[in-house]
């Protein structure tokens, strides 16, 4: 196999443990609020790191952005914006619909708008080959098995809690509509780095190691997504006078410091990955990275005892959908041999 695709896959499948367990640390965050915690997360992970990532790696940075054309720096911030408020809608629309079923639904339109819309926006040709194929193919596995573990997640949702009543039709219409805008701009994040060549081709210039070129392009995306992110925890802060959580225990700062280096760990090492895997990168690596996180996310949730009372069903399903998703890996990265 190509030692560049080997290189490739590696970054990318790695990116996505990281992205798969970002949020675990939360778990130890009990004495505070969910506010609390993702803010410290949000200005550890995407605006301290990534700037001192990028000021560490990337020779003359701000020449860099100086002398970009003013549509790459208005498309890496623009879609990095859209990300934050993809992330925040994530989480509304997530505590809405249910887990499981909010989940499954925005992970299913993230995997294939993330993947196609760059693919056809900038290589529409490269969609007939067997790359595209497999490519394709793929992706349809990646949403088969996100239906799987959807499907899981609710059987275990139903077996734990009690019967509700049914939601009115307009706050269903309302969460659902919630759910899709999340499935619509949370994939903008990959639509940063593909669409923010130009800086990368910028940092190669200034000295930046091919590795490392794709860190000039972060800083200015999370710090737009950190907008939204930081905003939406503001707000809650101050609707549930939520303040005096920041003063908790000195350790919870550690925990959402952790959280939001392993989130910016996992777009530093899919950049890399990503990048080695060539013109299409930023295409063939983001269902395979969407994939392992699920994976990933699924795996911590069994083992830190969440699916202890989930029904047998719940289990079948679970793993039916990650062995499709192994599958999907596995098309994908065959496909990127052609």
């Amino acid at each position: 196999m190509n030692p560049g695709l080997v290189t490739g896959l590696t970054g990318v499948l790695i990116g996505g443990i990281f992205n798969g367990s970002f949020v675990a640390p939360m778990k130890r965050m009990t004495r505070w609020s969910w506010e609390a915690s993702w803010l410290v997360y949000t200005l550890v992970g995407l605006l301290a790191v990534p700037w001192i990532a990028a000021w560490l790696t990337v020779p003359r940075l701000f020449e860099i952005y100086a002398g970009a054309s003013a549509s790459s720096i208005l498309s890496v911030l623009g879609y990095g914006l859209g990300w934050g408020v993809g992330s925040v809608l994530f989480g509304v629309g997530v505590s809405r619909m249910g887990l499981a079923v909010g989940y499954g639904l925005i992970l299913g339109l993230i995997a294939p708008i993330g993947t196609f819309y760059p693919l056809l926006m900038l290589h529409p040709e490269r969609l007939w080959t067997g790359q595209g194929q497999a490519l394709t193919i793929g992706t349809l596995i990646v949403l088969a098995g996100i239906f799987l573990c959807a499907r899981a997640g609710r059987l275990r949702e139903v077996a734990e809690a009690a019967p509700a009543s049914p939601a009115p039709k307009s706050s269903f219409a309302g969460a659902l509509l919630i759910c899709v805008l999340a499935g619509i701009f949370s994939p903008m994040l990959n639509f940063t780095f593909v669409f923010g060549e130009e800086l990368q081709r910028k940092a190669l210039e200034f000295g930046a190691t091919q590795s490392m070129a794709s860190n000039a392009i972060w800083p200015l995306a999370l710090t737009a997504g950190t907008v939204a992110n930081a905003g939406y925890a503001l707000l809650l802060l101050k609707r549930n006078n939520t303040w005096g959580d920041l003063r908790g225990p000195s350790s919870h700062w550690l925990w959402g410091s952790l959280m939001g280096v392993l989130c910016f760990a996992s777009f530093l090492v899919y950049g890399h990955g990503a990048t080695a895997l060539g013109d299409l990168g930023g295409i063939v690596g983001w269902p395979l990275f969407m994939s392992m996180a699920l994976i990933t996310s699924n795996t911590l949730g069994a083992l830190s005892g969440e699916w202890k009372n989930a029904p047998r069903a719940a289990w079948a399903y679970s793993l039916a959908g990650m062995g499709l998703l192994m599958v999907a890996i596995t098309v994908i990265a065959r496909g990127g041999k052609t």
